[in-house]
C-alpha cells in the first residue's frame, strides 16, 4: 500500500468539506490540500474528483472566467450526508488514535 492509497480518504474528505462551504475547483483544491500538507498532481486529483461526481457526492459545471474555461464543484445532499457520517467516524478514529480511548 502507498502513503497515496492510505491518504486517498482523507483527501477525499478534505474535497467534501471545502465544496460543503462552497464552491471548488481543481486548482483551488489542490493549494488547500497543499496547506495540509498533501502534495497532489492534476492528474491524481481530476480522476478523484470525476468519480465522487460519478457516485453522487458532486456535482459540476463548467464556468468561464476570462479567457479560462473552469470545472466548477459543489457538494450534494448524498455528499451533505455522506460528510456528516464521515465526521462521525472520524471522531470515533481520532478518540482511538490519539486520545488513546
Amino acid at each position: 500500500m502507498t502513503d497515496k492509497d492510505l491518504y486517498g480518504g482523507l483527501i477525499r474528505l478534505h474535497i467534501l468539506h471545502h465544496a460543503g462551504e462552497g464552491p471548488v475547483f481543481g486548482l483551488g483544491i489542490i493549494e488547500e490540500l497543499r496547506h495540509h500538507g498533501y502534495e497532489l498532481s492534476a492528474g491524481t486529483l481530476y480522476p478523484m474528483l470525476h468519480g465522487m461526481e460519478k457516485k453522487g457526492y458532486l456535482t459540476s459545471r463548467h464556468e468561464r472566467t476570462g479567457r479560462r474555461d473552469r470545472r466548477i464543484y459543489e457538494i450534494t445532499v448524498q455528499g451533505r450526508v455522506a460528510l456528516a457520517a464521515a465526521k462521525t467516524k472520524v471522531r470515533e478514529l481520532f478518540g482511538e488514535l490519539i486520545e488513546g480511548k
